[in-house]
């Protein structure tokens, strides 16, 4: 009698193989660039792709870098022993299964196509609804200080500033710090644009920087004060 140890299948090498064809050291590593959990990687070792939802196969060939149909096909428990790809033929059904899988995978790549545009244009909606006072007044402002010289600038400025402010807000980002404000400085969050300054010593915002949350998007460039 047979034991279940014997007739386990066992596609390791097979994918160790691939692995290494792109660099990939470890099945923990394969893991985390698919984005999928080493349980479905110990699916695939062992001949179980077809337990396996179609969106983690799709990502660990897309890893592996190896077309979705070869991946099912050499993977597949029908076959331990000898490379499938290289057979001329396969049954009716696995062929028609492979069918099926592309036309699934064609199918979500045009539906993720959708989405990125889709959530693209709401971001330009949503951007422009928050610059819209700016997009209106600003050129009529610009226009009207080209004509009259002697307009004084600041008047133009609440047109530039509010929008802007109330965008920063919605994203989540704010200033550092206002230009011309003296403080301490941090290296971690200023940036020197002309002479040499020690930590904790003053200097004056000449440019401000940016956080969004706990990431610091641009650093202050400030001088000594």
């Amino acid at each position: 009698m047979t034991s279940k140890t014997e007739n386990k299948i066992d596609f390791t090498q097979k994918l160790l193989e691939l692995m290494q064809e792109q660099d990939i050291p470890s099945f923990k590593a394969l893991s985390k660039l698919a984005g999928v959990s080493e349980y479905q990687i110990q699916r695939l070792r062992y001949g179980k792709i077809d337990q396996m939802r179609l969106e983690f196969i799709m990502k660990l060939s897309q890893v592996l870098q190896i077309n979705l149909s070869e991946l099912i096909i050499i993977f597949s428990e029908t076959n331990s022993e000898t490379d499938l790809i290289k057979q001329q033929g396969s049954t009716q059904q696995s062929s028609q299964q492979i069918t099926d899988l592309k036309k699934e995978y064609e199918r979500l790549q045009k539906q993720l196509e959708h989405q990125e545009q889709l959530l693209l244009f709401q971001f330009q909606q949503s951007s422009l609804q928050l610059l819209e006072s700016l997009l209106i007044q600003f050129p009529t402002a610009a226009y009207k200080a080209r004509e009259n010289r002697q307009l004084p600038a600041v008047n133009i400025i609440p047109l530039i500033e509010k929008p802007i402010t109330r965008l920063l807000q919605e994203w989540g980002v704010e200033a550092i710090a206002e230009v011309g404000t003296e403080l301490p400085y941090e290296p971690e969050i200023h940036q020197l644009i002309e002479g040499n300054t020690q930590p904790k010593q003053k200097v004056k915002i000449r440019y401000t920087g940016y956080r969004q949350g706990d990431k610091l998007l641009y650093r202050a460039k400030v001088s000594p004060v």
